[in-house]
């Protein structure tokens, strides 16, 4: 088969067919909204960067706290659908000493305001790109929460928008800017480890079960139909809002794409490979008989062949309950003690070690392992002789407003290109898993080999009016 062959142009249109495109062939036939195209903003030096943070409960605090101490920022503006959230963030905004911010509840009135430079999105991940994609189309830049995308049509779509408008747009991969982490893939493309082959990611995090809860009325304040966005009509139900939406296929990745994204993204970083050539995943819900569509147990290896005929491998598994800890991550090798758990649920409270979250990386001389986003360890030789090793810092946020003030995408440490290459590996395994069979793709045209079901469900489906636009 030609690499022509290999492009998704026939599932294409069968996806057009389904309407799950339809009306997206512009910005109006989603919002009503018509942007009008500004000059591009020059910053001088005592000027900050306006930034509007959506989706606010949980790790839109992080950026909202984060943002605020940057003397370069300025958190101009708030919105979420849930008006019981936004208003708390607001008053919690003034707490901080700053101004109270503008108040919004429909991203897509939040872009109209053209005081805002930059937009921070910390919403569920199916409504991700599509903020993305909107801010580059009303002349913002974007700071995107892993995973870039829920899909690989809107992650693809967000590249276009950020390349076609010339924003910057950084997915939030916080180890990217980490000192200790950039000295770990520093050495291995020196040869501290010789020739890397496997890289290993762990997210070995405790879930206790979600239960059950039945549908029920929408709370008071609660926006449901914008909340859903994107995504399936489906009745309310608590377990398919506030954080564990997660564990649902209409609008999270499971733990592959919540906690896994960063330890995906450290080993093909690492590995340095783009897109890779096989794609497996096998997996599944163990132990509880609850309302989780997403798997607790979850394997996934990847296949990379190299410009130079060579294969690196990369496997990754996520783990949900009780289990060892691997290279000293999480169980005192990086850190002595252990830490008191926040609570597996249900008000119950134990000390426990830390969760195993990191990466291994194993070479011909050696082998490399993080923990988290901040440090790492290095073992040499047959007999294992401790090697360098570091923890460091690094601030995310202010290496997304710098470039911003500078216009220079080069300098971003996790640009939207590379988080897009990172997420896809995300929607790849759960393609794989939720399919029951191996994947192969092809990295020169995107595309997924021999496989009609695997291509449309790599696409996603977008409810209207919250389309994908098709023509960014």
């Amino acid at each position: 088969m030609s690499q022509e062959s290999h492009k998704p142009e026939v599932n294409r249109r069968e996806f057009l067919k389904t309407g799950a495109a339809a009306g997206a062939a512009g910005l109006t036939a989603f919002s009503g909204i018509t942007f009008i195209t500004r000059p591009e903003r020059v910053f001088g030096a005592n000027d900050r960067v306006n930034v509007a943070v959506c989706g606010l409960r949980g790790r839109g605090w992080d950026h909202i706290r984060s943002f605020a101490r940057l003397p370069n920022a300025n958190v101009a503006a708030l919105c979420d659908v849930d008006e019981n959230v936004l208003d708390k963030r607001l008053a919690d905004t003034e707490k901080l000493g700053h101004p109270q911010p503008a108040r919004f509840i429909d991203c897509r009135k939040l872009m109209e305001d053209k005081s805002i430079d930059a937009v921070s999105v910390a919403t569920p991940d199916h409504w991700h790109s599509l903020i993305g994609i909107l801010a580059c189309q009303a002349g913002k830049d974007a700071y995107v929460e892993k995973p870039v995308s829920h899909a690989w049509f809107d992650g693809h779509q967000l590249v276009k928008a950020a390349e076609k408008y010339d924003r910057i747009v950084q997915m939030g991969a916080q180890s990217r800017s980490n000192s200790a982490i950039q000295e770990a893939v520093k050495h291995m493309r020196d040869g501290l480890i010789g020739e890397v082959y496997l890289a290993r990611g762990l997210c070995y995090k405790w879930r206790d079960t979600i239960g059950h809860t039945p549908v029920s009325s929408v709370p008071p304040g609660v926006h449901y139909d914008l909340w859903l966005g994107p995504a399936p009509e489906h009745a309310f139900t608590k377990n398919r809002f506030h954080y564990n939406w997660h564990w649902f296929w209409d609008y999270g990745s499971g733990d592959l794409g919540n906690q896994g994204i960063h330890e995906v993204d450290i080993c093909r970083w690492g590995l340095g490979v783009d897109y890779p050539s096989k794609i497996t995943a096998i997996g599944g819900k163990f132990m509880f008989n609850d309302d989780q569509q997403t798997p607790n147990v979850l394997n996934c290896a990847y296949e990379f062949k190299l410009p130079d005929g060579s294969t690196r491998m990369m496997e990754f598994e996520v783990r949900g309950w009780i289990t060892n800890h691997e290279a000293g991550i999480g169980g005192g090798g990086f850190r002595s003690g252990g830490v008191p758990a926040a609570g597996l649920g249900g008000g119950r409270r134990q000390r426990r070690e830390p969760d195993t979250i990191g990466n291994i990386f194993y070479g011909s001389k050696g082998y490399l392992a993080i923990q988290g986003y901040d440090s790492y360890k290095t073992w040499l030789g047959p007999n294992h002789e401790p090697g360098p090793e570091a923890h460091g810092e690094g601030d995310h946020f202010a290496n997304f407003i710098n470039a911003v003030i500078a216009r220079k995408k080069q300098d971003l440490n996790a640009p939207v290109e590379e988080g897009h290459k990172s997420t896809l590996l995300v929607n790849l395994a759960n393609v794989s898993y939720r399919l029951g069979r191996t994947i192969n793709f092809d990295g020169a045209t995107e595309s997924i080999i021999g496989d009609e079901e695997a291509s449309r469900m790599l696409y996603g489906t977008f409810r209207a009016p919250f389309n994908i636009p098709e023509n960014v």
